[in-house]
């Protein structure tokens, strides 16, 4: 590890559950900012951080913090991630990385004129059991791709001021839950060549539920299906001429999964042993790129996530979801 010293932005939920894996892998945070000094000073109790501030400017001025955790709604991420790359701080930002593909290229612009690290917080593709399916991948076992499949569904608030229904903050199944099974789809498959998309909107203009078919290179197809208003399987399969994987429930956390080969063998098990929710290995990553000099890593280059909010962006676009700070266009 380099010893980089974290700082996290804002005191929601991912961030108490990111600051709880940080103290379990024992990586260095240092400080907290808040929009208050009472929120800044409880998140800072809770875990023993010593610096507690009640702005964000103050937490990315702190001479002490290197690295800034991004944990702020999806509006707020490019305001936010841009503050504390203009202080001179690297950044891992919550996904979805930010509300559309040109906020996108702004950070990447800015981390690249400052030579910095400006990474998404994907948190899935760092950890081990999808380290081991990668290697399962590139080692052939599973012939050529033909398809992936996976949903990301949950039951969580019909209440049109819920933060997931408001339009104005981002909300709707897509950048909450989606981005999950499309990254993924675009960590196996690449980007896509074509995308058609179908959703449900609900009252506020938001969308409940959101479905996609996308081709690939080769012609591998992927689907993927969002929902906030309803508990699915939460599974997802990549299936190979030769074998498929399996990944159980709920497969962007840490879970089990099978390789099973076309003739129902199973070929490999396997079972992750993670200490919390897993969030400490993106943090890890983050410090190694740092520590080597790199602006970007091979997991997740800051560019592919720039091009996924590109995707995201066509699917808005077919669904017909647009937010309201973004006026006429998805720009």
């Amino acid at each position: 590890m380099t010893g980089l010293r974290w700082g996290i932005l804002a005191t929601g939920f991912i961030a108490d559950t990111f600051a709880s894996d940080l103290r379990t892998a024992g990586l260095d945070l240092v400080a907290v900012g808040s929009r208050s000094q009472e929120s800044a000073d409880a998140f800072a109790a809770r875990f023993d951080i010593p610096h507690a501030h009640a702005s964000y400017e103050a937490l990315v001025a702190d001479p002490d913090v290197d690295i800034v955790y991004v944990s702020t709604p999806h509006p707020m991420h490019h305001e936010n991630a841009k503050l504390a790359l203009e202080a001179g701080k690297h950044v891992l930002v919550e996904k979805a990385f930010t509300l559309n593909r040109a906020e996108a290229e702004d950070l990447q612009r800015i981390a690249s004129e400052r030579g910095l690290l400006a990474m998404e917080a994907m948190w899935t593709r760092y950890l081990p059991h999808m380290v081991r399916i990668r290697e399962i991948i590139a080692a052939g076992t599973l012939g050529e791709i033909r398809a992936v499949t996976a949903d990301h569904t949950q039951k969580i608030s019909a209440d049109p001021e819920h933060r997931l229904n408001a339009l104005e903050l981002g909300g709707g199944a897509l950048l909450d839950l989606g981005i999950y099974p499309i990254s993924f789809i675009w960590d196996v498959l690449g980007a896509p060549r074509t995308v058609t998309a179908v959703a449900r909107l609900i009252e506020t203009g938001a969308d409940s539920e959101v479905a996609t078919i996308m081709t690939h290179e080769g012609g591998a197809i992927s689907t993927s299906l969002s929902s906030s208003r309803a508990a699915g399987p939460d599974v997802a399969s990549v299936i190979g001429t030769d074998a498929r994987i399996d990944i159980d429930r709920v497969w962007y956390m840490p879970t089990t999964f099978r390789v099973v080969l076309a003739d129902g063998t199973i070929a490999e098990e396997y079972a992750s042993d993670v200490a919390g929710r897993g969030m400490e290995y993106q943090a890890m990553a983050a410090e190694r790129l740092v520590r080597d000099g790199l602006l970007e890593g091979d997991v997740l280059p800051l560019s592919e996530s720039v091009a996924i909010m590109g995707t995201l962006d066509e699917i808005r676009a077919q669904i017909g979801v647009r937010y309201p700070r973004e006026g006429a266009s998805n720009g």
